[in-house]
């Protein structure tokens, strides 16, 4: 006897998406690749021009919102503006980050990392906050924290981003474990070496030659990957089951031990 395999649904089509950090690097590419596959986008970033640039792209599914998500007061004021606008919301992807590099003993070390906890791990569960009476009335609402491989890891000089992504990692599966009994999923991805502005000052001689020490596949990835991912953790209701994820996309950074 042959039992049938239930098809599920692998569209995001008319769906509400907020993507933070969408200005640049994977959040643009992430916003871009939800809006052509016919999600409505929430395009927020700091810079207003950045945003208006990814929208230009998009397309009429997107729209730009300007937002500081170290700000406590305008994180609930925006996402609120989105709801209204776009009648709710389905996905959010906390995607915003900074470069936190700094030695233990640097002057600017406490300001660093205040700005980095206040970026990568405060804003998020902010975000997520905001967006909780729209997201428990969607039917297969969607979380996604972009954390690191640093928060698997530790690159030296790097305390505060190693910290902040580290909680990024915890955050994600006590979200999930919270959120689950509503069937809201949260999952979390660690990209490694990727083509981001923040790796921008990086020559290309050295990324080369990290790539080929440290990762499987030898080489740096693109931001499209870890969008990519992205879009499969949102996939409605397809990604029903999965939840508390920490996925690493990082060529293989993780699985090489020399």
């Amino acid at each position: 006897m042959t039992i049938p395999v239930p098809t599920l649904s692998r569209s995001i089509a008319g769906r509400v998406a907020i993507v933070t950090g969408a200005g640049s690097g994977m959040g643009r590419a992430t916003a871009l690749l939800l809006a052509r596959e016919g999600a409505r986008v929430a395009v927020t970033d700091l810079d207003p021009a950045a945003c208006e640039a990814v929208v230009a792209e998009a397309g009429p599914n997107a729209k730009a919102f300007a937002l500081d998500v170290s700000d406590p007061a305008a994180i609930p004021r925006v996402v609120g503006e989105i709801a209204a606008q776009f009648g709710g919301i389905d996905i959010l992807v906390n995607n915003a980050g900074v470069s936190s590099f700094c030695p233990l003993d640097g002057e600017e070390y406490e300001a660093i990392w205040h700005r980095a906890i206040a970026v990568m791990l405060t804003a998020h569960q902010r975000m997520v906050r905001a967006a909780l009476p729209w997201l428990r009335q969607s039917d297969a609402a969607r979380i996604v924290n972009i954390a690191s491989t640093e928060g698997l890891g530790a690159t030296p000089g790097d305390t505060p981003y190693v910290a902040a992504k580290t909680g990024v990692t915890g955050l994600t599966r006590g979200l999930a474990v919270d959120l689950g009994k509503e069937g809201i999923t949260v999952n979390c991805i660690c990209p490694g070496p990727i083509r981001t502005g923040m790796t921008d000052a990086v020559p290309e001689a050295d990324k080369a030659v990290f790539a080929r020490r440290r990762t499987a596949l030898r080489r740096y990835g693109e931001p499209e990957e870890v969008a990519h991912m992205t879009l499969s953790l949102v996939l409605l209701p397809a990604a029903s089951y999965i939840t508390g994820a920490v996925i690493p996309v990082d060529g293989g950074l993780t699985a090489r031990n020399a």
